[in-house]
């Protein structure tokens, strides 16, 4: 304890300084935690990344025993069929599952119509690589897809983009992320579909369903764990209601 005069006060006010700085601190770390959390949710979760890479091994595998490309096609989009029937018995959300089976739609029709197997992973080879250009494009126009899509799940919608520089550079980051991360799927897939081996082709377009996904999930969370909080979107206030004739009296 001090003996000088105001020792013990002097001693006391920086205590009572520092407690609103580390509260401050815990409590911005705190909303960047809840922010990074989110990611998961803005990509549909485990439900969402399973409900798009299942049909594919059901194609692989049907085709495998039948080795018709009809009864193939037809299995996989069953299934898709399937997860959007269960998503609305559970009132759940269907974006993914309506995206799962639009894709499987389109390469089951392809496939039939052509008679080649390998055209069923077409149209999710070609998805994978004009998402990543949306995604190096966004990025480089300071509109990361990653914002624009988080934005709203953290209820800071586009305040990132003007009012918070740090969450800017943050989406930005992990923007380049995605496109480096899920590049790698067609960079390996598009070689086999030349080949025709739809054997491996199949079974690797399983393999590469998930894992990218969930290590592109990662970085992000990591990248926004270390980001500033987000900034809330001011909604326009509600016009006040006239009072009811009788509270006027």
């Amino acid at each position: 304890m001090s003996n000088q005069p105001g020792g013990e006060p002097a001693a006391q006010l920086g205590l009572a300084e520092a407690a609103p700085v580390d509260d401050e601190a815990a409590r911005q770390a705190a909303a960047s935690k809840e922010a990074a959390e989110n990611v998961m949710q803005a990509f549909g979760g485990v439900r969402g990344m399973i409900d798009m890479t299942l049909p594919g091994l059901v194609f692989i595998v049907t085709f495998n025993i039948t080795h018709q490309v009809s009864a193939a096609a037809w299995a996989a989009l069953g299934l898709s069929a399937l997860f959007v029937v269960a998503r609305l018995a559970k009132r759940e959300t269907v974006q993914h599952a309506f995206s799962g089976v639009f894709g499987v739609a389109i390469g089951a029709w392809i496939s039939m119509k052509t008679g080649k197997a390998e055209n069923f992973y077409l149209p999710g080879l070609l998805w994978n690589v004009g998402y990543c250009i949306g995604l190096a494009v966004s990025a480089l126009v300071r509109w990361p897809l990653i914002g624009v899509m988080l934005g709203p799940v953290t209820g800071e919608m586009f305040t990132w983009r003007k009012e918070n520089p740090g969450r800017l550079a943050a989406y930005t980051k992990a923007t380049w992320a995605w496109v480096v991360i899920m590049g790698i799927k067609p960079v390996i897939l598009f070689p086999l579909y030349f080949t025709h081996n739809v054997n491996l082709l199949g079974w690797l377009k399983v393999a590469l369903g998930i894992p990218p996904m969930l290590l592109a999930m990662y970085v992000t969370w990591q990248i926004l764990l270390k980001a500033p909080p987000p900034i809330k979107a001011q909604l326009d206030e509600e016009p006040e209601q006239e009072p009811a004739a009788a509270d006027r009296k």
